[in-house]
């Protein structure tokens, strides 16, 4: 009898340790951000269509795919895993590792090439509905190895529907003025 009480102490004990431990982590890995959604973008000067879509697969995980092309037997795709962190109660910091595959016009001789980018951004909360970023990047395909960043700006209208703008700089298009819609699923 005094065995079964005992061991009925530990266990009692020992799960509310583990739930306190979890629950405990669970506050220390929240995001502040959604990093589930499904992004249709348009670029201009060039013009360029993409669609992009990103999913958590772990509570500070998370993976990406996109793709863009201005429909002239060129493309530019990323697929990512990546981090992402809270810096503050409104800011998220997060970071990528990619393969990133390209076939451009004038470039390559017209190939498809393969390369690997990595990058690191901030997110951050300017007030309940607008979301601004910024992020900085090096890409390493064929015999290039360049530097690559962007700025944007986002306007959540509601909790599942976003629109933005993005400025990016040295990209595979070059500098270019990109419009977004995203969809949190």
């Amino acid at each position: 009898m005094r065995k079964t009480k005992i061991a009925g102490i530990l266990l009692a004990a020992a799960t509310s340790a583990g739930f306190s431990a979890a629950s405990a982590a669970k506050d220390t890995t929240m995001s502040n951000f959604s990093y589930d959604y499904f992004e249709a973008r348009v670029g201009i000067s060039p013009v360029t269509y993409g669609v992009g879509f990103s999913t958590s697969i772990h509570p500070n995980a998370h993976i990406r795919a996109e793709v863009d092309t201005e429909f002239e037997s060129d493309f530019d795709t990323t697929a990512a895993i990546g981090f992402h962190a809270p810096v503050n109660n409104w800011a998220d910091v997060y970071g990528e590792l990619g393969l990133r595959t390209m076939k451009q016009r004038g470039k390559y001789n017209h190939d498809t090439e393969f390369g690997v980018e990595v990058n690191l951004g901030l997110r951050q909360w300017l007030s309940p509905q607008l979301e601004v970023g910024a992020e900085i990047g090096h890409l390493s395909i064929s015999d290039d190895d360049d530097i690559f960043g962007s700025v944007n700006a986002r306007f959540h209208a509601t909790e599942l529907f976003s629109i933005g703008s993005q400025l990016r700089f040295n990209e595979a298009y070059g500098d270019q003025f990109i419009f977004t819609t995203r969809f949190k699923f």
